[in-house]
């Protein structure tokens, strides 16, 4: 008779094995954890901000009284009826108290221009910024709802900290909850009814003493019911809404809250630090500027150390909330915020946590994988002209960890704002442990980010600078000496993956110029200053002479913090060299301690650069960054118009955030990819083979047309527009009214600047249509999605061009009818004579990761390749322009109401006249003040780090190797892999698994009949005791 025994073990082996292969689908691993038998319903989690038409925050000089502002306000609108304006009244705990802004409402629409003149120009004055609403909203839905990606993580709460795109979770309120979670590595198996305090070894820190007396930490949430019993020592409570309840009516204060400062069942962090509650989030999760702008003022005079803000606030564009996250750090105040949950797509952190003097904080699972709901970095408060920020800074626990909940139970959360106060938890625990002296936001932030586990396969955007380390981050601050440091605290191209995206592409002469824009802290004191200037120091027998360095700056850290942009660029004499420079850049700091003397600190950031032999023109791709306009502050609505939980088009729109994808796949096809965050007229043609313009929404200068038409015409450059929708009937269509604010949001530009496009192609009658079409076509027998695409309207007659049969979306927005319709030009392909090529394409969506339902970039590699070869799409079904038939002759006008002119850096409106602005001059990168030095250290090359890093979102961004793709060396065994290649032998693994899944349940229904199935996994062991081990 056959040993059961024998063939199961070698079945569960291969199930055990096929978790380590890399890359492997088989058994699909994702950041939840298989959730207890109870759950609630699957929750959609948005939060938007509006403006309020008609109120402002009128920002003083100084703190003053409810009179004295009120004075300020009566001579400054001494102009304008006193019935057309009135301050508003606050009623909050701050009202009695000094403070350094008023509300003011403009009931009368015509004095509005005329008021803020006024204001303006007031020596008391220091700004009128518009009041915003704020609101969060938890939507259930059923299953069907769901797309098939979200299916994976079904099974945790993420709550989101900015806009409408979140993922969709659930949560659970069970006290206790056995999971054990899918090994990775060979790591412990944990149940997720571990105590985030004993992952994080804060018993360590309990048993010297400290359990967070006397710090003073408050949670900006939705408030706390007054006798919950996890507490012991909550300060006080205080309502910043117009709600008459100081109790949380939701549960996610109370829950982050237990997670800083719990004494009982699911412990805290700091179960005696004093707790101050404040509710700034209505039951109905709606909160305003103002109201954050009057609880901070209060936690500023109520000498708050620690401030955690889960909940995220406005946009960086909203300038009093920005300011005052400024003046809290500035008075000592160490804020701690969730980055977000918006992830896997980069470009989407949230604000505050996006500030250098903030720490902002991302998420990770039991096993230490980035949560896939995490936000990603950059910042992209630089772009387009600059480059972003190094964020989240740390990544902590944020995956079914466990806090209190409403009814005194204990109940799992997932999401970045569960994240948040573990740190700010921790961060409470630690600086009861050492002198106060020591304690500022630069110096905890400074202990955080030297202590932190680096995670392997993880890149800098996603991680910053690793896992939260409490136990080192203590050891590091009982010996803490006050300081200056950098983050990143070094610069390594060739230090795959962290260093991506730096090390996905090497440096070459002519190349524009890659700025790593460097955070500066200042733990000595809140303000100081740069001495001199940096100083780069190449090392010569490193070559380092061959690196070309220039530094933009703060010449000022305040508050804790400032920026050292570092441009590198590569020297003439090394356009055909190939090789590996270092050297060091030293930044001198200069501050006053307590006692008014004289502190001074060296920073010394070590630069390790891969350098390559110029490519040739045709391997070079320039893409257009300067004419990508997206919120805040204006309202550029999506690309792809089904996507309706998502109406603001908010990632940069560059290569690193919701384009990465995109460009990864050029570099992985041996492409090189620079970006021109200047006009057209900064940049040599004869350098490049082609220009890259992707769902651009700015304007175009004069003097940019006439040279993008010399470029194509005498030096034989190809450009390749994808565009996107535009149509002022959907835009109207689309506008929103809020019922709260009383206000229209119309959009600012449609998907792309169709208008300004034409503009742009108007020299070759090349123009794009004002409809808007949505369906698919197959090209090469590969199915490619068209969503809220424009159609070609006008083209040259012997140009090519592609069709396809497509719905009418702009006439089903407008009138409700699908209307479909048949040879619509979607692609057109004109080559100049002696000149480039010109390839219009109607939509961005298919190269686009935000809303990419299929990507496409084999379709824009054949066009790329197209525009030096054109056999390379001679499979395309292409016809003459001159066999359309002429349907699509409508050209778009501009919107007469969009206010575009408030956002574009191109055009302005003077005197209902639009008109160019001064075009900005190009960047001119000044050489660093360079002193080399005669060293060199040890230079080893990694094999991995001239190779692109192929960062797969659908595997939890796990490395996957490639077989014969490596960059600029074909056939090599250890190079990356596209993530599509590894599809088959995914197939077969699942296949594999669930033949498997069947004979095991089989086998154990035969073995086992007394089992009962609630009580398997418990008696189990009993059953058979050598299976349950080998399983």
């Amino acid at each position: 008779m056959i040993n059961p025994f024998n063939w199961m073990h070698w079945i569960v082996l291969f199930l055990v094995l096929s978790n380590f292969i890399p890359g492997n689908g088989g058994v699909h691993k994702s950041n939840n954890h298989t959730t207890s038998f109870c759950t609630n319903k699957p929750v959609q989690n948005e939060l938007k901000s509006w403006i309020i038409d008609g109120e402002y925050i009128v920002q003083f000089n100084q703190y003053l009284t409810e009179l004295g502002r009120s004075k300020i306000l009566q001579s400054a609108l001494m102009a304008i009826p006193s019935s057309a304006w009135h301050i508003a009244v606050r009623r909050n705990p701050a009202s009695t108290l000094l403070s350094d802004f008023s509300l003011l409402k403009v009931t009368d629409i015509s004095y509005q221009a005329t008021a803020l003149l006024s204001l303006r120009n007031h020596s008391y004055v220091k700004y009128a910024f518009p009041e915003k609403k704020i609101q969060r909203t938890l939507n259930h839905f059923h299953l069907g709802d769901v797309d098939t990606e979200d299916l994976d993580y079904l099974g945790e709460t993420a709550w989101n900290t900015r806009k409408i795109k979140t993922l969709t979770d659930t949560y659970n309120y069970n006290d206790k909850n056995e999971t054990e979670h899918p090994n990775n590595g060979g790591r412990q198996l944990r149940s997720v009814t571990d105590q985030i305090t004993s992952i994080m070894n804060a018993k360590i820190i309990w048993d010297k003493g400290y359990k967070g007396t006397d710090i003073a930490i408050a949670v900006f949430d939705t408030g706390l019911a007054k006798n919950h019993p996890h507490f012991r020592k909550v300060k006080d409570r205080s309502n910043w809404t117009t709600e008459k309840t100081l109790d949380d009516n939701i549960g996610h204060g109370t829950f982050v809250a237990g997670v800083i400062a719990s004494s009982k069942d699911c412990l805290g962090f700091a179960p005696d630090a004093d707790l101050h509650i404040y509710k700034v989030f209505t039951s109905k999760q709606v909160s305003y500027t103002s109201w954050f702008l009057d609880a901070f003022n209060h936690a500023i005079q109520k000498k708050i150390k620690i401030l955690n803000l889960s909940i995220g606030g406005p946009d960086f564009m909203d300038r009093p909330f920005v300011d005052k996250v400024w003046e809290l750090t500035a008075n000592g105040v160490i804020m701690v915020s969730a980055i977000g949950n918006d992830g896997p797509l980069y470009g989407t952190l949230n604000n505050p946590a996006d500030q250098m003097d903030v720490i902002g904080v991302g998420g990770i699972d039991f096993q230490n994988n980035i949560a896939r709901f995490s936000s990603r970095g950059m910042t992209t408060w630089e772009l387009p002209s600059g480059y972003g920020r190094v964020k989240p800074d740390i990544v902590a626990y944020g995956s079914n960890v466990q806090g209190s909940s409403l009814s005194g139970k204990c109940r799992s959360l997932s999401g970045t704002s569960v994240a948040s106060p573990v740190v700010a938890g921790a961060v409470a625990l630690l600086a009861s442990s050492i002198s106060n002296d020591v304690v500022n936001p630069a110096s905890i932030k400074q202990a955080l980010l030297h202590s932190a586990a680096k995670l392997p396969n993880i890149n800098i955007f996603e991680q910053g600078h690793g896992k939260m380390d409490l136990v080192k981050a203590y050891e590091f601050l009982r010996s803490y000496t006050p300081h200056a440091s950098a983050s990143p605290d070094y610069i390594d191209f060739t230090d795959c993956p962290y260093m991506w995206p730096y090390c996905s592409q090497e440096l070459y002469y002519s190349c524009i110029p890659v700025v790593v824009n460097v955070t500066l802290l200042n733990g000595m004191s809140v303000s100081g200053e740069i001495v001199d200037e940096p100083v780069w120091h190449p090392y010569l027998l490193n070559q380092g002479n061959f690196l070309e360095v220039s530094f933009s700056y703060t010449r000022s850290l305040w508050p804790w913090a400032g920026y050292l942009a570092v441009a590198f660029s590569v020297s003439e004499k090394a356009a055909h060299w190939n090789g590996i420079v270092a050297g060091h850049i030293n930044v001198t700091v200069k501050s006053q301690d307590a006692t008014m003397q004289e502190i001074i600190s060296v920073i010394k950031i070590p630069v390790k650069v891969k350098i390559i032999p110029t490519p040739d023109r045709r391997r070079r791709i320039l893409w257009d960054q300067f004419h990508n306009l997206r919120y805040p502050p204006g309202y550029f609505p999506r690309d792809n118009l089904i996507m309706k939980n998502d109406p603001l088009d908010w990632n940069g729109d560059h290569i690193h955030t919701n384009f990465k994808d995109m460009y990864m796949y050029l570099r992985r096809n041996n492409y090189y990819v620079e970006v021109l965050g200047s006009p057209f007229t900064c940049f040599n043609a004869s350098n490049y083979g082609t220009l890259l313009i992707v769902d651009s929404e700015e304007e175009f200068y004069q003097q940019e047309v006439e040279k993008l038409q010399r470029d194509i015409e005498k030096f034989g450059l190809s450009l390749i527009i994808f565009a996107d929708w535009y149509n002022t009937d959907v835009m109207e269509k689309i506008k929103f009214f809020d019922e709260n604010t009383k206000q229209w949001w119309t959009p600012n530009t449609g998907g792309a600047n169709i208008p300004a496009l034409n503009f742009l192609l108007s020299k070759w009658n090349i123009a794009l249509s004002d409809r808007v079409y949505d369906g698919s076509l197959f090209v090469r027998n590969k199915k490619i999605s068209y969503n809220s695409g424009s159609s070609i309207a006008k083209f040259p007659h012997d140009g090519l061009v592609l069709s396809a049969s497509l719905l009418n979306q702009g006439t089903t927005i407008v009138s409700g009818k699908k209307l479909y319709e048949s040879n619509i030009p979607i692609l057109g392909l004109h080559k100049l004579p002696n000149g480039g090529r010109i390839i219009v394409y109607g939509d961005s969506n298919c190269i686009d990761g935000s809303h990419m339902q299929q990507e496409c970039y084999w379709f824009l590699l054949a066009l790329i390749k197209s525009s030096t070869n054109p056999s390379e799409i001679r499979d395309f079904p292409l016809t003459k322009w001159s066999s359309i038939k002429n349907l699509f002759s409508s050209s778009p006008k501009r919107s007469a109401n969009s206010k575009f002119h408030k956002y574009s850096k191109v055009v302005d409106l003077k005197d209902d006249v639009s008109r160019f602005r001064e075009i900005p001059k190009c960047n001119n990168f000044i050489p660093a003040h360079t002193v080399p030095l005669d060293i060199g250290i040890e230079i080893i090359n990694r094999k991995e780090s001239h190779e692109p890093t192929v960062l797969n979102s659908l595997r939890n961004d796990k490395l996957v190797k490639n077989e014969g793709n490596e960059v600029g060396k074909p056939g090599k065994s250890n190079a990356y892999i596209h993530p599509q290649k590894t599809e088959r032998r995914d197939i077969i693994l699942v296949t594999g698994c669930l033949l498997t899944s069947i004979i095991m349940i089989s086998y154990l229904l035969c073995c086992f009949p007394s089992c009962r199935l609630k009580r398997f996994k418990y008696r189990l062991n009993q059953c058979h005791g050598r299976f349950y081990r080998l399983l």
